[in-house]
């Protein structure tokens, strides 16, 4: 339950009531999360005024602020194809109009397709504790649940350098994926290969100097994730497939 609205104006301000343990206070980004109810009574704290919304190339990064909603990110010049693919899978329009890049990777759990897409990218966060740190998306996503209370996400990083390839399987068009592949690969010829549709967590299925073993790496990473939705074997022959696809399109 909410029990009280803030709406800071500043960073510091923002970062102050976020500190606090009593009452405790939570970021409010779209709202897509926090909508749904708390268990515990919460306050929440309004980003909407600091300014950290806006997707801008720097150099050969990409930075997307956390506040930037999916569709925003979808809708960008600087959004690829593969990526494009991602983030649309993630959620229905309507919640991709209101959906935060932030909140996405905080709430998400291994059937986000936008944040499997940004693991194989090997994003970054910056983290605001009022001074500011990155952290890798693949060292976040385990230990969010400790890494982040006090803190606050200003923005996501993702390397314009590799090439990204993503496919899916999914039972009808409007479900989330059974299984899900993003293959990002690098000028030098760094591969990473993240999969996801199913358990707490997106994986990180390989990240080597080369791609040989992509769909050994794809089947490896499904070996007990048998749920409602699909059997693990199913999903290890899927996840190879998908990845022999995704790397083939990267070689077109």
């Amino acid at each position: 339950m909410i029990t009280a609205y803030h709406r800071p104006q500043t960073l510091p301000e923002a970062l102050a009531l976020i500190a606090r343990s009593t009452p405790r206070t939570l970021p409010l980004g779209g709202g897509t999360a926090l909508s749904h109810g708390q268990v515990e009574p919460v306050e929440v704290a309004d980003l909407q005024a600091l300014g950290l919304n806006q997707i801008t190339k720097r150099g050969n990064n990409l930075e997307l602020g956390a506040t930037a909603t999916l569709q925003q990110l979808l809708e960008n010049e600087h959004c690829t194809e593969a990526l494009r693919s991602a983030v649309k899978l993630e959620a229905p329009l309507n919640l991709r109009n209101a959906a935060t890049v932030a909140g996405t990777i905080v709430v998400c759990d291994g059937r986000s397709t936008f944040v499997t897409a940004l693991l194989a990218l090997d994003a970054n966060l910056t983290l605001l504790h009022p001074t500011s740190e990155t952290v890798g998306l693949g060292e976040f996503l385990p230990l969010r649940a400790m890494i982040l209370p006090g803190k606050l996400i200003s923005s996501v990083g993702i390397s314009a350098s590799p090439r990204l390839a993503f496919e899916y399987v999914s039972r009808t068009r409007a479900d989330k994926p059974i299984v899900c592949v993003a293959l990002a690969q690098w000028p030098s010829g760094r591969t990473r290969l993240a999969v996801g549709g199913s358990g707490s967590l997106p994986i990180l299925a390989m990240d080597g100097a080369e791609a040989t073993g992509i769909d050994v790496a794809a089947r490896n990473a499904f070996h007990d994730a048998t749920d409602p939705w699909g059997s693990a074997e199913y999903r290890m022959d899927v996840a190879a497939t998908l990845s022999i696809r995704c790397m083939n399109a990267l070689a077109a």
